[in-house]
């Protein structure tokens, strides 16, 4: 599954990944902070230019008592910017933004009198650069002219099918924020894993991985990547950036080969608890000490003392690891996939070692199987598949938060 890589290969991939920016893969745009800004061409004209990743359908209209505005798209991260970088500018008051309900997100400003919404329109054309933004006008106007539109459309694009609806925000074990998901797509770059008939292993698991991390945002998750493109990640950074998002939850995918043997269907890799001693070495060996525990600087301490906070670490994580392999092979077989002959099984995988993120690899089939191949190939199976970790993931959070809650009462 995994090819060793001398030391001078590993800084060729990285030398060569220096400055590669990953596209963004989610189909829901983003609002770009460095292309929207608030204009005042003079003191009665007010114009909005929200930079987005791609276009979205939107309606803008006026609401009264007090007069804001209302802008709701289907759907924008407001993730990157901060509101108030363009609130309290010309007509404008306070602004906020963000998801109001299942498949929409809402952008309100309030306004400093009453106005007349003179335009809005999306413009992806050479006039926007060719980059898709809203581009919103206001005007000053009389309190007797003044026209609150509830729900006046004012985009071409309005009348598009509804969204499917989606889930409640699934909340981590303590409530405060939506369940954040790492999908690491195995291998990527000059390391392709498994190749058969032309194929690599690194590109089928990366357009995999693209379309469940779409799946789980739409279920109300926050989801990141080690990697976004067919790039080269050591091991080790793919648990630092783990960490660094603040995963609760990490997610390897693979999709091996066989050289002997037949094998078919997905199989779920947990941590083998009897390499934790040797797995803890390791870590400490190859991470620095800060990065060992989210929120613990181990620094300055030796490997025994490490060691001793990750097994007390690992204690609380590997019950979550177990009930994670149950749920996700029940939802697995459930949706009526093929799963392998031991659908569960322990190993000793860098992507599993972090002590403190419940973590499982899931291997999506073996490209050596002419059967499983065909699957991997097929965009209504990986959409099955997709939906399938997504509800094991959902059930397994729900009741991780469940227990969560009975241990701290």
């Amino acid at each position: 599954m995994r090819h060793l890589l001398s030391p001078l290969a590993v800084l060729i991939a990285l030398a060569g990944s220096v400055g590669a920016q990953a596209p963004e893969l989610s189909a829901l745009a983003r609002l770009e902070a460095d292309r929207s800004f608030v204009a005042q061409p003079s003191a009665s004209k007010t114009e909005i230019t929200l930079g987005l990743s791609q276009p979205v359908p939107f309606r803008a209209f006026l609401l009264d008592d007090p007069p804001r505005l209302v802008v709701d798209f289907r759907e924008v991260d407001f993730a990157g910017a901060k509101p108030e970088d363009y609130e309290r500018r010309g007509l404008l008051g306070d602004i906020r933004w963000g998801r109001f309900r299942a498949g929409w997100s809402r952008f309100v400003a309030e306004l400093n009198g009453p106005v007349k919404l003179v335009s809005a329109e999306e413009r992806t054309g050479t006039e926007s650069g060719s980059l898709p933004e809203l581009h919103i006008v206001l005007e000053r106007t009389t309190a007797t002219e003044f026209e609150a539109r509830q729900g006046a459309a004012q985009s071409a694009l309005w009348d598009l099918p509804q969204p499917a609806p989606t889930g409640a925000l699934l909340t981590r074990q303590d409530g405060t924020r939506p369940l954040r998901v790492m999908l690491d797509p195995g291998h990527g770059g000059i390391d392709p894993g498994a190749e058969v008939e032309g194929y690599s292993e690194a590109v089928l698991v990366l357009t995999f991985a693209r379309m469940l991390k779409e799946a789980m945002t739409r279920a109300g998750m926050e989801v990141a990547m080690t990697r976004e493109e067919d790039i080269f990640v050591p091991l080790e950074e793919r648990i630092t950036a783990a960490h660094a998002f603040g995963a609760d939850l990490m997610i390897s995918l693979h999709a091996d080969a066989l050289a002997e043997g037949e094998a078919m269907g997905a199989t779920l890799y947990l941590f083998d608890e009897a390499a934790s001693d040797e797995a803890a070495r390791k870590l400490a060996e190859r991470h620095d000490r800060s990065d060992l525990l989210a929120g613990v600087d181990l620094e300055g301490h030796d490997d025994a003392v490490a060691g001793v906070l990750m097994d007390l670490a690992r204690l609380e994580t590997q019950p979550r690891v177990v009930r994670l392999g149950q749920v996700l092979s029940g939802a697995i077989k459930g949706a009526g996939l093929r799963m392998h002959r031991h659908p569960v099984q322990g190993a000793d995988f860098a992507v599993l070692r972090s002590p403190d993120i419940p973590s499982a690899l899931v291997e999506l089939g073996f490209m050596s199987s002419e059967v499983d191949r065909a699957r991997l190939h097929d965009p209504e199976w990986r959409a099955e598949m997709a939906a399938a970790l997504v509800a094991g993931v959902q059930r397994w959070a729900e009741a991780d938060a469940a227990e969560a809650r009975l241990l701290r009462q």
